[in-house]
């Protein structure tokens, strides 16, 4: 990164990123690592999944990130009978008064926006959430034989809750791959809670301003893709991706607990997410420190533990955890 166009486009990332953080403090208590990982997912065109209970203001935080980004945001509530063309948009026979003529037009479903809310995409069936992943991966609809463009920047933040599983279809590992990061979301600390309280419970919602255009979110994920990374960052990154694989060579508790791990995708948002966090901090490029802070969030659902480490009650993250401290 010679050009002194791009080292200013780096100092104007990171003063951007302190009026997000700042504006979004108005109204979101905590949750920083969340909304970094949020802002590296939409910087790296990538998309995001979140897992968390009820009541944990998923949704309240990825409106309030919309309105600071000045993005257009649509909400999709996902229930079992949910079908593809509420979501894409549908074709509607329209009559011409003027002329008697009849003829279909397009309506444009609430894909259409820039930062989608897909709530419990875990309850809706295989062919709609095959039509979102579509809509994901091309950044394209398809409605009655004809393709869309979606507008850009496009940003999926999708929603599950881990405890109520009974009725819901399970996202398969292939369709997982498709997102950047696996999010988990806690319960507020003690000090947290009781300042959610207080700023709940005393007044109305706080009005949020832009600090940032859609044409500055365009350039700045242009900017991700020209950082330079070194050598044996890239190396480090391919490494720990490989490890987790079970297969000859590989670490013994990853073999005794993982059935399946991590492809090449995983190397490549690994660096990605690397290259963000580090302009994103004001730096001009990424090192080893950074592959790790992405390790979990982009590995985690990428992992599929075994009948081993169940019985010994061992989940994905202390896998994870064990593979980084024996890497770093």
């Amino acid at each position: 990164m010679a050009k002194k166009d791009d080292i200013k486009l780096v100092e104007q990332l990171r003063e951007s990123r302190d009026a997000i953080s700042a504006e979004l403090g108005k109204r979101i208590i905590g949750q920083h690592e969340i909304i970094e990982h949020i802002l590296i997912t939409l910087f790296c065109q990538g998309h995001a999944l979140i897992i968390g209970v009820p009541g944990l203001a998923k949704t309240l935080l990825i409106k309030s990130v919309s309105e600071i980004l000045d993005l257009k945001f649509s909400r999709i509530q996902f229930t079992p009978d949910l079908m593809p063309s509420d979501i894409t948009g549908t074709e509607i026979l329209e009559e011409d008064h003027a002329t008697g003529k009849r003829e279909f037009k397009f309506f444009q479903g609430p894909l259409f926006a820039n930062i989608i809310l897909a709530d419990e995409i875990n309850r809706t069936p295989p062919k709609t959430q095959a039509a979102l992943l579509e809509a994901m991966q091309e950044h394209k609809v398809t409605a009655a034989g004809v393709s869309y463009t979606l507008d850009e920047p496009f940003l999926v933040l999708a929603t599950q809750n881990p405890i109520e599983q009974e009725g819901t279809y399970p996202l398969p590992e292939a369709q997982l791959d498709r997102f950047m990061f696996s999010l988990n979301i806690t319960y507020p600390s003690r000090e947290d809670e009781i300042e959610i309280v207080k700023s709940t419970t005393s007044g109305p919602d706080k009005s949020l301003k832009s600090t940032i255009t859609k044409e500055d979110i365009l350039t700045f994920q242009s900017l991700v893709r020209r950082v330079p990374v070194a050598d044996n960052v890239v190396e480090f990154a391919v490494d720990l991706a490989a490890k987790t694989r079970p297969e000859d060579g590989a670490p013994q508790f990853i073999s005794d607990w993982l059935e399946w791990g991590a492809g090449p995708r995983a190397s490549q948002y690994l660096i990605l997410g690397s290259k963000a966090k580090a302009i994103l901090d004001g730096r001009p490029t990424p090192d080893i420190s950074d592959v790790i802070a992405m390790a979990k969030p982009v590995l985690r659902h990428r992992i599929i533990t075994s009948f081993n480490a169940e019985a010994d009650g061992v989940n994905a993250d202390q896998v994870l955890d064990q593979l980084i401290q024996k890497s770093a």
